[in-house]
């Protein structure tokens, strides 16, 4: 009784991506994410780069105005008759530059922002890519949110404290530098510092944090906001400190809603 031939297997080509190893196929394909991540990381930065430097020159042709705006909480705490000083040449016209910088990087946030989100969005899932307008909707709010309550509390109640040591012995008479110094530090800081409410929102639609876990960590992250305050208060005096960490803790209750809103339920697709 003849039997059938055994098949002629063939040997394996190198050059196809089918018969290769999954070990090979898993780090070739790590390789190339990677690149394609740094590629991808390198537009979008050159993109913000265009868009932060757009917004520089456009604020720059409105700085009088945003000098205006700025100078109202430097100089109202002097004495009758005080101004800000400066002592260099070149002094008040860099002044003039920072300013447009810092408005620049207000009035650009949103694409910024939108920006991180199309660099992070190739790693979620396609129901998670649904929450890019909440997402740079709430971190620009949120932004610009912060800088604004620096400028009319933050910076006001600080500069007030500093001012207060004025005596018949002591003039309170700043530089121009320091004294825009402190306003762009404290100002970046609570831009910063109010995104909590976003990255709650954005942990939460993914189920990493629950409004529950938020609660039972309520007195550690207390604590943690004033060690916080306290690294990214320049001053570093009691009554700063504490402006600062009252609207952290306030937003960090404003997080614990949110996540019972928005947390990913079981249902959800």
């Amino acid at each position: 009784m003849a039997t059938a031939p055994l098949p002629v297997q063939e040997p394996p080509d190198p050059d196809d991506a089918t018969q290769q190893p999954a070990a090979e196929l898993e780090e070739a394909g790590g390789k190339m994410s990677f690149l394609d991540h740094l590629d991808e990381l390198r537009k979008r930065l050159i993109a913000s780069l265009i868009a932060l430097v757009v917004g520089v020159l456009v604020c720059f042709g409105f700085v009088s105005y945003i000098f205006e705006f700025i100078m109202e909480p430097l100089t109202e705490v002097l004495p009758d008759g005080g101004t800000l000083i400066f002592t260099e040449p070149a002094e008040a016209f860099f002044l003039y530059i920072k300013m447009a910088a810092l408005a620049g990087l207000l009035v650009a946030s949103p694409y910024v922002l939108w920006q991180i989100w199309q660099f992070v969005a190739p790693g979620l899932y396609v129901h998670e890519k649904k929450f890019a307008i909440p997402f740079v909707g709430l971190a620009s709010g949120f932004f610009i949110g912060g800088a604004l309550f620096s400028h009319y509390v933050l910076f006001q109640v600080a500069w007030r404290f500093f001012a207060s040591f004025d005596t018949p012995f002591l003039t309170f008479a700043p530089r121009i530098q320091p004294a825009f110094s402190l306003y762009v530090r404290l100002a970046l800081a609570c831009a910063v510092v109010f995104q909590l409410p976003t990255v709650v929102f954005f942990l939460a639609r993914v189920g990493v944090v629950t409004s529950g876990l938020l609660i039972r960590s309520t007195k550690y992250a207390i604590l943690g906001i004033f060690v916080f305050a306290a690294v990214l208060t320049p001053t570093g005096d009691p009554v700063t400190l504490t402006v600062m960490a009252a609207p952290m803790i306030a937003l960090y209750g404003l997080s614990i809603l949110i996540a019972w809103v928005f947390g990913r339920r079981d249902t959800d697709e």
